[in-house]
């Protein structure tokens, strides 16, 4: 009797609504779990929605990423490939940090702020600035596998 009466209950249940197509589908980080996902797909980086999920504004994202002269208005097309990468970069060390951190938001003050040993104390954020974004990738994914920072 009793499962008879949980069926009705099921079947008066609605289908939640379909979900929009029109989303962009977003790059999923491995290493985010159930975190924070940033998107740093190819193409025009999304500087405003990565700078609202950072807590920082789009100029002071912008600064980070070591590009200088720009309007915290301008659009994310109007860059050059060069500032687009490394925009990118930002995003993808921020995103590949998140879980170890708890937030974005706490990986993007340890991208800014933490020195990093292995590389002089120098930050992650200076590294990337000078184009090293490729060392601190195979950093963090040396510490990924166990080894030492």
């Amino acid at each position: 009797m009793t499962s008879l009466k949980t069926s009705r209950r099921a079947s008066k249940l609605k289908a939640p609504p379909p979900k929009s197509k029109k989303k962009r589908p977003a790059v999923i980080n491995p290493l985010s779990g159930d975190h924070d996902i940033i998107d740093f797909a190819p193409g025009p980086a999304r500087i405003g929605a990565a700078a609202n999920q950072l807590g920082v504004s789009r100029a002071q994202l912008l600064e980070t990423a070591g590009i200088k002269k720009v309007k915290s208005a301008v659009a994310p097309a109007k860059l050059d490939e060069a500032a687009q990468a490394r925009i990118r970069e930002l995003l993808e060390i921020v995103s590949r940090i998140s879980r170890w951190a708890g937030s974005s938001e706490q990986a993007f003050a340890w991208y800014r702020a933490e020195p990093i040993p292995a590389f002089g104390s120098r930050t992650a954020e200076s590294l990337v600035k000078e184009g090293k974004a490729a060392a601190v990738r195979d950093y963090l994914d040396h510490v990924a596998l166990g080894g030492f920072a």
